[in-house]
């Protein structure tokens, strides 16, 4: 039984975002509903939001997560005929347009990546497609025949944050060699795609399924923790 979807919380909310599940554990993947809860998205059983709202009043549900087959149970969060976003989850036909409130579907049992990509869709002006978490990893970077040592401030499936004593400019391809934790190292190659000075945003532009696999790992570890 996950921990997030377990027992009522007695203190007063401190999440980002109070998501509503409306499903069997069962439909989500494992450990889906306490990364999205570390994230910022608490994952709530319906029986254990009505109880935090009873010293909670002001609490609301801001996104149902709802089994397809228990559609019917959301009807109760309707207010003037309207009601929370709903991400249904469903099997193989994935959703219609009919329910305005229904803004995506995930295929049981739904994964951590495609509900974040949604929630962040839906709750945040800048979206991320996979959870990015702190680090402070050293990197070998390598570009033209240069190589120096850097130091990777956030990661991410799809990329990272890196402090460099070399600048590295707006389109500049660099190769990386990132050493993970209790791992071998990552050969990957990389664009700098935007600016946080002092430090610059990399994307992956060429990464294997096992170094993708590695460092989805490391994130959820990292989440974890």
């Amino acid at each position: 039984m996950s921990e997030s979807l377990r027992e009522p919380l007695a203190q007063a909310p401190t999440w980002s975002r109070t998501i509503v599940y409306h499903a069997s554990r069962d439909a989500l993947g494992p450990k889906t509903d306490v990364i999205l809860s570390r994230l910022g998205y608490q994952m709530l059983l319906p029986e254990t939001f009505e109880a935090m709202r009873e010293e909670h009043p002001d609490l609301v549900a801001e996104m149902l997560v709802v089994d397809e087959r228990r559609l019917e149970e959301s009807e109760a969060y309707r207010q003037d005929g309207a009601g929370p976003p709903i991400v249904l989850l469903t099997g193989k036909q994935g959703a219609s347009g009919d329910d305005p409130r229904i803004v995506g579907a995930v295929k049981r049992p739904a994964g951590l990546h495609d509900l974040y990509r949604l929630m962040q869709q839906v709750f945040e002006d800048v979206p991320r497609a996979t959870p990015r978490v702190a680090t402070q990893l050293r990197a070998i970077c390598e570009s033209g025949g240069t190589s120096w040592e850097g130091r990777v401030l956030s990661l991410s499936e799809n990329g990272c944050l890196i402090r460099s004593p070399e600048a590295i400019l707006l389109g500049q391809t660099v190769q990386l060699e990132l050493v993970l934790p209790r791992s071998e190292a990552i050969a990957l190659e990389a664009e700098a795609t935007y600016q946080l000075l002092p430090d610059t945003g990399l994307v992956w532009s060429a990464i294997d399924a096992g170094s993708r696999e590695a460092l989805g790992r490391f994130v959820t570890q990292t989440i974890l923790a």
